[in-house]
């Protein structure tokens, strides 16, 4: 393969460094979109829950990490559970995330939410059938609730490539600053991907609905992945002085949820 010349190594270096100077400015000027909402939702006691769904490696840490970097960590929340526990595991299966619910003022972030059990755990088998039944014939249920009750719920599945995938999870075996996300299932993630397609497009069938719909993102790229969320809930939402040019998301990278997207395979297969 013959070797690039050096002036297209420095057009590609000017382009990579150009793009990311326009991701940076975006990403400030969506910040400051968020303060401003924030500001809004402490003034009228608001209630907000945004879950965050996806395979492994799919973005969420990182989405979720510039979301919040200059909000008040006062009125916000980010909620990652770990493994239940045997009281957790014989309790009510929504009653370890009800206990971290949005009160007044609040924002929550669920770094994976209940819906661990449509994904995880009915792949891995952490859980029985009927469990899993259970859960999917009430989340819905559950869901209702919530919005009923006042919080407004936002439902986002990060979703990538196989080959992304891949590249993501041999990069944190190598990246320092990354050890504590590696774990013993990453393998199995790429090894399952059939099994965890199949989970999520059941999860998507049977839980998206009008009150707490599913919203797809295509995460491929992380930087257009986490603007674009950013986009979209800012223009789901009301606050004074939006600045309307920036907050209009693109709807070929995050889209409510509709089984045509999985023929069109606008949805990772």
């Amino acid at each position: 393969m013959a070797k690039k010349s050096e002036h297209a190594e420095n057009i590609e270096k000017i382009d990579k460094e150009t793009a990311k100077r326009e991701y940076q400015d975006m990403l400030y000027r969506l910040q400051i979109e968020l303060v401003k909402l924030q500001r809004d939702l402490i003034a009228n006691h608001d209630r907000i829950l945004i879950v965050f769904e996806g395979r492994d490696a799919g973005g969420k840490d990182g989405t979720i990490k510039r979301m919040i970097e200059h909000l008040s960590p006062r009125e916000t929340r980010v909620v990652a559970l770990g493994k239940p526990s045997d009281r957790d595991a014989s309790s009510w299966y929504f009653k370890r995330y009800v206990e971290h619910l949005p009160a007044a003022h609040e924002m929550v972030l669920f770094n994976r939410s209940w819906y661990n059990r449509a994904g995880v755990e009915r792949v891995m088998g952490f859980c029985t059938d009927a469990e899993y039944q259970e859960f999917m014939e009430t989340v819905s249920l559950f869901e209702q609730m919530l919005v009923r009750s006042g919080i407004r719920l936002f439902k986002y599945y990060l979703d990538i490539s196989k080959k992304e995938q891949k590249k993501r999870l041999k990069a944190r075996k190598t990246d320092p600053l990354k050890q504590w996300k590696v774990s013993s299932i990453d393998e199995l993630s790429i090894k399952q991907w059939n099994e965890y397609s199949a989970a999520r497009n059941e999860m998507f069938a049977r839980t998206h609905h009008a009150l707490a719909p599913w919203y797809v993102v295509r995460a491929d790229d992380k930087r257009l992945a986490r603007l674009q969320v950013m986009k979209h809930i800012l223009t789901q939402l009301h606050y004074e002085d939006k600045d309307e040019d920036i907050t209009l998301p693109n709807p070929d990278i995050i889209f409510p949820y509709d089984e045509i997207y999985l023929r069109e395979k606008k949805i990772a297969p």
